[in-house]
């Protein structure tokens, strides 16, 4: 049996983001764009990210830094989301130190596709009694402290 995908989906990978990261469709939503950027941030594939943000933040050297990026992505919480906007959380894991970044993403559509296309950072903390986001069931207390 496969494992859910790696933005957290129940479904399986090439069921999910991977249908997107491997150019077999197009993401028809905010909600899918957004997943699949973070699995592809998961697994380091620049190219991809650069493919789907918009036209005013394409930069070529974004590619190579992301495989160059030292952080483990470890899990995804999705607060809120619209047609055109996705709030999240994404877990990582920098210097054997856990943490989060919260943002509210904004997409715009351009040729008739959604791109990203600007990120607020929000406020954002793990406390010591929620689930540990690296999806193995204990308090993060129990877990990746």
């Amino acid at each position: 049996m496969e494992k859910k995908c790696l933005c957290g989906n129940t479904k399986n990978y090439v069921e999910c983001c991977g249908k997107f990261i491997s150019g077999q469709q197009v993401p028809e939503t905010a909600l899918e764009l957004m997943r699949s950027r973070y699995s592809a941030y998961v697994l380091q594939d620049g190219q991809y990210l650069y493919d789907t943000c918009s036209s005013k933040l394409k930069n070529r050297d974004d590619i190579k830094a992301v495989k160059e990026q030292n952080i483990k992505w470890i899990g995804l919480k999705i607060e809120s989301f619209s047609d055109y906007e996705v709030v999240f959380m994404a877990y990582y894991k920098e210097n054997n130190t856990i943490g989060v970044m919260k943002e509210h993403s904004f997409f715009v559509l351009e040729s008739g596709h959604l791109r990203y296309d600007s990120g607020k950072m929000l406020e954002a903390g793990i406390t010591r009694n929620e689930l540990c986001p690296c999806g193995s069931g204990k308090k993060f207390k129990r877990c990746c402290i």
